[in-house]
């Protein structure tokens, strides 16, 4: 294990988020002086960033609390164009209002990990289409294309992959790495930013960068990447059985924000205390070292955390009071998602399938039948046993809420409304 000098490296590597890094020694002497400055692009294919996200935005926060200076890049000018990256077919060209639109959701994240403002390690938002949109071809071929060779640009996981499996790989992806390069050519020029941080599966983007700050103007750029996170089983972080984990509260309540924490595999606990909160290391090698029932109160420990870090203390106390009473007490639980039911539906003899998929809880009517069928569908904490059963507007409470449950982890009220 190397013993480096600066606060944000033996940050990174004390709490297990370093997989790769370029010019260690130099790094960690950069690192060490001044205001390291250093940055992430973020393109906008979605209206919110995911729990998949989380690493990259936790290194930028890493940083600033390490006396450095975050740089967060949103991407509307590689947007355009589409990562390629780790991925077997092209991704769907968006418009640039669908663009625009999406950025605008992606923003609000970020002012609850990083502050923002005009300090010297206060964090600045850029967009690459500042430059990329109004860069000359020819020119861009002249003096940045140049700088790059095919030998070395086919040899990248993705372009190979693709190759050799004969799966279209267009020009236009192909591009991804040299737009990707001149973004840190560009932040380095116009900030003095020299680091550039991303997952493991950028490794070859961020090198490509580097070597052209090398061959272009001279100076050392930096790469750190970090692991790409999967559960103990192997899957996906951030993925669960009813989609992604949206970090915007609007398309992932608090509630469920905390619930997805709280569910982590117990083999996980300690490893995501260290990555995803401010959790001193001697705490979380307490929580980490319970065993038997007592490993819940760690869990509860990392979802107060994780959710008090996006969405703020008093959301997260509340999911967690609606948690113990959906859990230990079956009650309704305030804070759990819920959605508006007209009242006229009820009293026309609506399918309570069509009630579950209403709630997010089903993928469709057919589902929650099979899910009933399995005897994993509840209202109200009673166990249904009738797929074609319909709800009655007895199933709500004097305030007009019921609660619907599919298994013991997934849960959410409608409301009647007139």
């Amino acid at each position: 294990m190397t013993n480096f000098k600066s606060d944000f490296l033996h940050t990174l590597q004390t709490r297990g988020y370093i997989k790769q890094t370029t010019h260690e020694a130099e790094l960690d002497a950069y690192c060490a002086s001044g205001v390291p400055m250093g940055y992430i692009g973020f393109d906008a294919t979605a209206e919110s960033l995911h729990v998949g996200s989380l690493v990259q935005i936790m290194l930028l926060r890493r940083l600033q609390q390490a006396g450095g200076k975050p740089v967060v890049l949103m991407g509307g000018g590689t947007t355009k164009v589409g990562d390629p990256t780790d991925k077997a077919a092209s991704r769907p060209i968006l418009s640039e209002a669908e663009i625009e639109k999406n950025i605008a959701g992606i923003k609000k994240v970020f002012s609850t990990f990083l502050t923002f403002g005009d300090g010297p390690t206060d964090a600045i938002m850029v967009n690459n289409a500042e430059w990329l949109d109004k860069i000359g071809y020819i020119e861009f071929l002249r003096d940045i294309g140049k700088l790059f060779t095919i030998n070395t640009m086919v040899k990248q996981d993705t372009v190979a992959r693709r190759l050799k499996n004969e799966q279209p790989y267009t020009f236009l992806e192909f591009n991804y790495t040299l737009l990707q390069a001149y973004d840190f050519l560009e932040l380095s020029r116009r900030y003095n930013c020299m680091i550039q941080l991303g997952g493991s599966d950028q490794w070859g983007n961020i090198v490509a960068g580097a070597d052209l700050i090398h061959k272009a103007d001279g100076k050392t750029g930096f790469g750190i990447t970090s692991h790409l996170i999967t559960t103990a089983s192997g899957g996906k972080m951030g993925k669960t059985a009813d989609g992604a984990v949206w970090l915007n509260a609007e398309m992932r309540t608090p509630y469920e924000y905390w619930q997805f924490w709280r569910n982590t595999e117990d083999a996980d606990v300690g490893r995501f205390l260290k990555l995803f909160t401010d959790l001193p290391l001697d705490e979380i090698t307490r929580l980490e070292a319970l065993e038997g029932a007592q490993i819940n109160d760690a869990k509860i420990a990392l979802a107060d955390a994780a959710t008090t870090m996006l969405h703020g203390a008093e959301a997260a106390e509340a999911a967690k009071a609606s948690a113990a009473k959906v859990f230990e007490e079956g009650g309704t639980g305030g804070a759990l998602p819920t959605f508006d039911l007209a009242k006229s539906e009820v009293e026309a003899g609506m399918l309570a399938a069509a009630g579950f998929t209403l709630a997010g809880l089903t993928k469709s009517n057919g589902d929650a039948r099979r899910q009933t069928k399995a005897g994993a569908t509840k209202i109200n904490g009673e166990a249904m046993s009738d797929e074609n059963r319909v709800l009655a507007l007895s199933d709500f409470d004097q305030d007009g809420f019921a609660t619907l449950s599919v298994g013991k982890k997934r849960h959410a009220r409608l409301k009647l409304v007139d």
